[in-house]
C-alpha cells in the first residue's frame, strides 16, 4: 500500500509503563520496532525512576504521558488509592472533592516530571479514572494551572469507547462526554474514540482477530482514533493480566500486525504531532 492509500490514522498507546520490569522492557522493544506511537507511565511506581532512562532512548519515536492512577497498589500505598469499585462508588456519590484530590493528582505529575524532566505529552487514566466525576474536574483544574499557558499542551485521551457491549457503555458513561466537552471549551487537544477494550482473555489468534476488528473500526476522519494495549515481554508472576500482556507483545512484535495495519489502511501517528490524512 502506498502512502497515498492510507485512509485512517491511529495512536497505538501501551499503558502501564513501569508497572513491572517485563512491561517496561516490552514497551521499549516495541517502540524500537515502530509498533507503538505512545505509552503511558505509572509514575507512582517505584520502578519509574530506574525505567525512565530506557524510555528516553526512544523519545523521538513515541509520545510519553501520565497514566493517572487511583486504583493500583501504588496508589493505595500512596495513601489515597482504593479498588475500582470503590473509586466508581465515590465518584457516583460525589465524594471526590477538596484540595486533597488535587494534591494527589499534583503528586503524580510531580513524580512523572521528576524523572522525565519534561511535561507529559499526554494524560490518560488507569482504568479510565481520568474522566470520573470529581477526579475529572480536579484533573482539568491541574492541567489548566500547570500547562494552560504552554504550547503544545498535553493531549487528553477521551475514553469514549467505539465498541458495543456493556463494558464499553460503562466506560463511556463514566464521564467521556463531559471530558470531551471540557476539552472543546478550552481548546484542549484530545484523542477519541478509544478502541482496544477486552477482558484480557483468549489466545494469541483471538487477540489478532480483535485487533483486526479494531483496525476496521477506526473511523475515516481528519483526526486519529486511539487503540490502547498492555504488552509485556513476558508474564510477571504477580501480574494478574501477565499472560495477556505476553500475548499482546507477541502479536504486536510480529509481521502479522504490520500486515493487518496495511490491510486495514491504517497508519500509526503520534497525538502530539500535527498531521493530515492523505
Amino acid at each position: 500500500m502506498t502512502a497515498s492509500a492510507w485512509i485512517k490514522s491511529v495512536v497505538v498507546c501501551a499503558d502501564d509503563y513501569a508497572v513491572n520490569a517485563p512491561t517496561s522492557q516490552g514497551i521499549v522493544a516495541l517502540s524500537v520496532l515502530g509498533r507503538l506511537s505512545a505509552t503511558s507511565v505509572m509514575a507512582l511506581s517505584p520502578r519509574w525512576g530506574q525505567d525512565a532512562p530506557a524510555l528516553r532512548e526512544v523519545r523521538e519515536r513515541v509520545d510519553v504521558g501520565l497514566h493517572l492512577d487511583w486504583t493500583s497498589t501504588f496508589a493505595q500505598h500512596a495513601g489515597f488509592g482504593r479498588s475500582l469499585g470503590g473509586v466508581m462508588w465515590r465518584s457516583w456519590s460525589g465524594g471526590f472533592r477538596g484540595a486533597d484530590v488535587r494534591d494527589a493528582i499534583q503528586r503524580q505529575f510531580d513524580a512523572f516530571e521528576m524523572h522525565w524532566h519534561a511535561p507529559p505529552d499526554h494524560v490518560d487514566g488507569h482504568q479510565h479514572v481520568q474522566q470520573f466525576a470529581g477526579l475529572r474536574e480536579a484533573l482539568c483544574d491541574v492541567l489548566l494551572r500547570r500547562y494552560g499557558a504552554q504550547q503544545p499542551r498535553p493531549w487528553l485521551r477521551v475514553s469514549r469507547v467505539a465498541q458495543v457491549g456493556l463494558k464499553a457503555q460503562v466506560i463511556t458513561a463514566m464521564g467521556a462526554h463531559a471530558l470531551q466537552a471540557w476539552a472543546q471549551q478550552h481548546d484542549w487537544p484530545c484523542v477519541a474514540p478509544l478502541l482496544g477494550a477486552y477482558g484480557f482473555d483468549g489466545n494469541l489468534n483471538d487477540y489478532r482477530q480483535r485487533m483486526q476488528r479494531w483496525l476496521l473500526d477506526v473511523p475515516v476522519a481528519d483526526q486519529a482514533a486511539l487503540i490502547m494495549c498492555h504488552p509485556a515481554s513476558s508474564a510477571a508472576a504477580d501480574d494478574e493480566i501477565g499472560p495477556a500482556r505476553a500475548r499482546e507483545f507477541a502479536y504486536l512484535a510480529s509481521h502479522d500486525f504490520v500486515q493487518d495495519l496495511r490491510d486495514a489502511g491504517v497508519r500509526l501517528v503520534r497525538g502530539s504531532e500535527p498531521w493530515k490524512r492523505t
